[in-house]
């Protein structure tokens, strides 16, 4: 079900991501019409760009929502500025650079009675929701995950994503929100190994080990220096056959068969979901995934490696 009538809404940050998803995504959906862009950069095409939100709301108070894009260092002021402004929010994975910031977002949407949606966009692949209904019904025996790509492929010459507490998290996120909804109970991290280059203040790489909370062994490896093929893979052995997800969970198979789980993008996905939360009032602030990597940094054990250079 559609709203009424579509929410006017506001992009602040406009980078790769919100060029090359929400821009477009925003355009095809029948529930939100852009209708402004808080940057500091060149506003999308026929679009009127403001510096804050405050302009934006001064020039335009007909807007009611805003997509949070900006780098998760510092959003609390920005959030709290919309809120402030009645803006209905959503904001980008990860959500902010610490879990304590991250947990403030809810209270500050709760005390305004505004909706947040704080997004993983990953859980929005097209084979995340029947891999977790097909898991519901077996006994899961390991899990494995394979979270690797090439940073100078995915983030060319982004200096945020070698901020303390990001690096090859920004992207193992993402496999982290897909583990955290496709399995039946919640995971525990045993130990952690985070591999630094010697010139950056964020890891490269991270191993993760795992056990649920019925002992079944959960290993996860990300990698964000891997050249060549990228790999974004999901495998679970269970009683009663091998799930297998790839490319980064759009894709499904059992025991090697593929399974058809149609291919509607992700974004269009959330945006439909943010519509759905708009519609009921209702937030969507699920900080699991973060929490994972804050264990991650808490117990990992860091390890020097050679420098990084794009």
């Amino acid at each position: 079900m559609t709203l009424a009538s579509p929410t006017r809404i506001a992009l602040a940050g406009i980078g790769k991501i919100p060029r090359d998803q929400h821009i477009p995504h925003i355009a095809a959906s029948p529930d939100f019409e852009l209708a402004a862009a808080v940057t500091g950069h060149a506003a999308p095409d026929g679009v009127p760009g403001f510096k804050t939100i405050d302009e934006m709301m001064a020039a335009m108070p007909d807007v009611q929502a805003i997509s949070i894009c900006t780098p998760p260092r510092g959003r609390l002021p920005l959030i709290q500025q919309a809120l402030d402004h009645g803006l209905d929010v959503m904001i980008e994975k990860p959500p902010a650079a610490t879990l304590s910031e991250a947990q403030a977002f809810a209270r500050a949407a709760e005390q305004a009675g505004k909706v947040l949606f704080a997004t993983w966009h990953s859980r929005e692949a097209a084979a995340v929701e029947p891999a977790r209904q097909w898991l519901a019904t077996r006994t899961i025996r390991r899990v494995a995950v394979n979270w690797k790509e090439d940073v100078r492929v995915w983030h060319p010459g982004q200096a945020w994503i070698w901020e303390p507490g990001i690096g090859v998290f920004d992207p193992g996120i993402n496999a982290l929100s897909v583990i955290t909804r496709i399995l039946p109970r919640p995971l525990l991290l045993d130990a952690a190994e985070l591999r630094f280059p010697s010139n950056r203040d964020a890891p490269i790489a991270a191993d993760l080990d795992f056990t649920d909370t019925a002992g079944v062994p959960v290993r996860v490896e990300f990698d964000f220096d891997q050249t060549g093929p990228q790999t974004w893979d999901v495998d679970v052995e269970t009683d009663d056959g091998h799930l297998k997800l790839s490319m980064g969970a759009s894709q499904m198979a059992v025991d090697g068969t593929p399974v058809d789980v149609g291919d509607e993008p992700e974004y269009a996905r959330l945006y439909r979901r943010f519509a759905e939360c708009l519609r009921d009032r209702v937030s969507d602030v699920d900080l699991s995934p973060f929490v994972h990597v804050n264990d991650a940094f808490l117990l990992g054990r860091r390890v020097t490696v050679g420098e990084f250079s794009e």
